[in-house]
């Protein structure tokens, strides 16, 4: 499963390295005699960065359950980088990250580390690993190995359209997280989050908050801003989800189908340029015939691949793959290179297995957040249809955006509806989002866009990959987002930014 949707992708890149990042808070009664923060914190050094860190680590209490707030308590790690400028401070500015599943407790390597000087002088950047993830008070369902791997989490049909197995082992996924979960797991959600950012808040001191959320951490500061709307100060929110309350994760892992499609071009005329070492076609319309044959033969005759889950290059992986390596054109190089090996033309590259705690823990995470947060149609009819006729009409997806997932087998009512995003609140709201997004395209941006209103503006770059301030160098979208930050202007429209 984020990570049968996009979630999962984290657990096997960024995330699943986040997961287990060494800069944490410590345990619980390890802070000693450091000098307590604005809100009553206690700051120490985070174990295992180097002496010179910037970078800062303590822990914020917060209930199981808000609607018993002197029950049972778990601990969420955050982290703080102080503003290089104290006499232009403006506030914080909170790192939500994506998934769900993902970490910003790592500023040094992540977020922070993205942000312009200008904006590191104004703002104390903190970060945190939500609910269940990582150093906060953590989560797993305990799944077998085979259970882990990416073909199994996102619900890829049979290389002949059947998806009994990914029925058989939707449930199994269900059941092992309903067993093993506990109750940490059955509290995740994303109205949760909200809660719990506004507990951070608190803990620092603050009286309002900015925030910069990405992919999920769009949904998660959306969220929070409806439900908080008083308490926010700047918001940035980068590559964005559609809000349907009627259906959050469930439309985001369908919205693959089309992100890939909107996607696949670049990486078509990427991967035919003639001074491209990784060239695997001489012309852009070459490509995808040349995947999809590729990923048919695989189908019916995997290559034998020692050391990876699974051992073997079948049509599947290909197309996962393909999923991963939409996001950012420094992975294009991924998916030719084992498309070449397909081939016969290169040898297999050497696999890369993430750290299994890590995936276990991002995984639960996803898990119970796409399962709590929704309720998930259980007819298996209904998803053997509807998988089918997303073979026909996105056969780089193959189905697998429309597919059942675990939530369909899960036991837990949502504990409350969806938050439904409105205009209700200040007017202080950017969106900064990709043309071409594989996992959030812009169509879904656009409606997130629209349930804001007036409280929100836009600025769309003509640009692909997922992840847009700071991280594809237009300088111009770039501009919009650190102007906004610096001063808290923002644009009288929405904007469009060329490429470049």
């Amino acid at each position: 499963m984020s990570k049968p949707t996009r979630t999962i992708t984290a657990a096997v890149t960024a995330a699943a390295a986040l997961a287990v990042t060494a800069l944490s808070a410590l345990p619980a009664g390890a802070a000693d005699t450091a000098p307590l923060g604005r809100g009553g914190l206690a700051w120490t050094a985070c174990p295992g960065a180097p002496a010179d860190s910037p970078q800062r680590c303590a822990e914020v209490s917060v209930p199981l359950d808000y609607a018993d707030p002197n029950g049972t308590r778990i601990t969420l790690a955050v982290s703080r980088i102080t503003a290089a400028e104290p006499g232009l401070r403006r506030g914080v500015l909170l790192a939500v990250p994506g998934g769900p599943g993902g970490s910003s407790l790592d500023l040094v390597k992540g977020m922070a580390g993205r942000l312009p000087q200008s904006v590191r002088d104004r703002y104390d950047v903190v970060g945190f690993d939500p609910r269940g993830v990582g150093r906060s008070t953590p989560v797993s369902c305990g799944l077998d190995t085979a259970d882990l791997t990416m073909v199994k989490l996102r619900p890829w049909p049979a290389a002949d359209g059947s998806i009994d197995e990914n029925l058989a082992t939707a449930r199994r996924v269900a059941e092992t997280c309903a067993r093993n979960g506990g109750p940490v797991l059955r509290s995740i959600s994303t109205a949760n989050e909200a809660r719990d950012i506004d507990s951070i808040r608190r803990a620092l001191g603050e009286r309002r908050l900015s925030a910069w959320g990405v992919s999920y951490g769009t949904y998660a500061g959306a969220v929070y801003a409806t439900m908080f709307p008083e308490r926010t100060d700047r918001i940035v929110l980068d590559s964005n989800d559609d809000p349907d309350p009627s259906r959050v994760e469930r439309g985001w892992l369908d919205n693959y189908g089309r992100g890939i499609e909107d996607r696949f071009p670049d990486f078509a005329t990427w991967a035919s340029a003639p001074d491209n070492p990784d060239r695997v076609a001489d012309t852009p319309a070459e490509v995808r015939p040349l995947f999809l044959d590729l990923a048919a033969r695989l189908d019916r005759a995997p290559l034998p691949w020692p050391g990876a889950n699974p051992a073997e290059l079948n049509g599947n992986v290909l197309r996962e793959t393909l999923l991963e390596s939409m996001y950012a054109d420094a992975r294009f190089p991924d998916l030719a290179r084992l498309m070449l090996a397909g081939l016969g033309r290169r040898p297999l590259p050497a696999p890369v297995v993430p750290p299994e705690q890590a995936v276990q823990n991002t995984v639960a995470v996803s898990v119970g957040t796409l399962c709590n947060d929704v309720r998930w149609p259980a007819d298996p009819a209904g998803y053997a249809a509807a998988a089918a006729a997303d073979r026909a009409a996105r056969p780089l997806t193959a189905g697998m955006p429309v597919n059942v997932m675990p939530c369909a087998f899960w036991p837990f009512a949502p504990a409350e509806p969806p938050v439904r995003i409105t205009d209700r609140g200040p007017a202080d709201v950017l969106l900064t989002q990709n043309l071409r997004d594989p996992a959030t395209p812009y169509a879904g941006a656009l409606k997130l866009r629209a349930a804001f209103g007036d409280r929100a503006r836009m600025v769309t770059v003509d640009s692909g990959g997922h992840d847009v301030y700071r991280a594809n160098g237009n300088a111009c979208g770039d501009e919009v987002v650190t102007d906004y930050l610096i001063t808290g202007r923002r644009p009288a429209r929405d904007v469009f930014c060329p490429a470049g």
